[in-house]
């Protein structure tokens, strides 16, 4: 089978004296034999998350090499015998697969049973792929700051797969959804620059919103959306800078005196279990009928194996 790897220099008959080197290649490889309380999964799409590239980059130090990456993955089980043999499935990472044992960027890849999730047939292959990180990474959001009916919601980066994500689970829960992205039809504009959230104010009567979800990462977005926030208000994020110095500083005498509070999340620090479970969760939520929308087909940039290589350096320079 072929399949994405990453290896360090020497291992595809480089010069051994760059074994540290790390980079990406096409290989052909032994299908993956099962394991006890995995199963055979023949993958018919994966995705490259942001997260896949920068594992290709060197990014997460717990990635042991050589390795196939991918988190996000859709396709049919083909285990000899298996109660789920001849299946639609799909599935997402937690802190382990792509990282320290094989991912699905592959033709078949060995997947620990915890991890599969029935598909239902009103979705394809390409879109189950697309859905994984982003809304299990949402739903990790509006957990950790316990997002509730009543709150002012204000996504940073709405435009964006989780922030999309973020807007449709937080307007099922009930919330008032305030959106900015570097768009004109966003409530908030971010690229009219620091005078973007001047009518926050205005937006929400006064107090500011309850909740910032941002999936931005940017310290100077940031910043203003800290100090958009009412009294006892939330902020959770998920990202922060890879190019340059990931620093961000705030009043703390501000901060406490107003309640306000900051909430890192990251779906790392999760098991596959946990991780699809939320998928589960959400997946009779998706499809023509359901309450979340996803890509159409026709909306998502599929290509083969071939091109894979191109689809994480492009991936990569987008995420930096």
């Amino acid at each position: 089978m072929r399949a994405i790897r990453i290896v360090t220099s020497h291992e595809d008959g480089g010069d051994t004296k760059k074994a540290t080197t790390q980079r990406l290649v096409l290989l052909t490889m032994p299908v993956p034999k099962e394991t006890p309380g995995t199963v055979l999964v023949q993958i018919k799409a994966v995705a490259i998350n942001p997260s896949d590239a920068a594992n290709s980059r060197g990014y997460f130090p717990h990635t042991t090499l050589p390795r196939t990456p991918g988190r996000d993955w859709a396709g049919i089980v083909v285990s000899k015998g298996h109660i789920l043999t001849g299946q639609r499935v799909f599935g997402t990472s937690g802190r382990h697969m792509g990282f320290t044992f094989d991912g699905p960027s592959a033709e078949y890849c060995a997947i620990p049973e915890a991890g599969l999730v029935p598909l239902p047939r009103s979705i394809s292959f390409t879109q189950a792929a697309t859905l994984g990180v982003p809304w299990t990474t949402a739903y990790l959001m509006l957990k950790r700051v316990a997002v509730s009916s009543t709150d002012v919601v204000l996504v940073v980066g709405s435009s964006g797969a989780v922030g999309s994500a973020a807007c449709q689970l937080a307007k099922a829960r009930g919330c008032r959804i305030i959106t900015a992205a570097r768009r004109q039809f966003a409530d908030i504009d971010l690229s009219e620059g620091p005078g973007a959230f001047g009518n926050i104010s205005t937006m929400t009567s006064g107090p500011g919103p309850d909740v910032v979800l941002d999936t931005v990462g940017s310290p100077e977005l940031m910043d203003l959306a800290l100090k958009s926030l009412r009294v006892g208000g939330r902020l959770a994020y998920i990202s922060a800078p890879k190019s340059y110095n990931a620093q961000f500083s705030f009043d703390m005498k501000s901060l406490y005196r107003t309640e306000k509070s900051i909430v890192g999340c990251n779906s790392l620090q999760h098991d596959i279990k946990e991780m699809n479970d939320i998928l589960r969760e959400l997946a009779p939520s998706f499809g023509s009928r359901g309450t979340y929308s996803m890509p159409d087909p026709d909306e998502i940039t599929a290509v083969g194996m071939d091109r894979a290589l191109e689809m994480y350096e492009q991936t990569f320079m987008i995420g930096v």
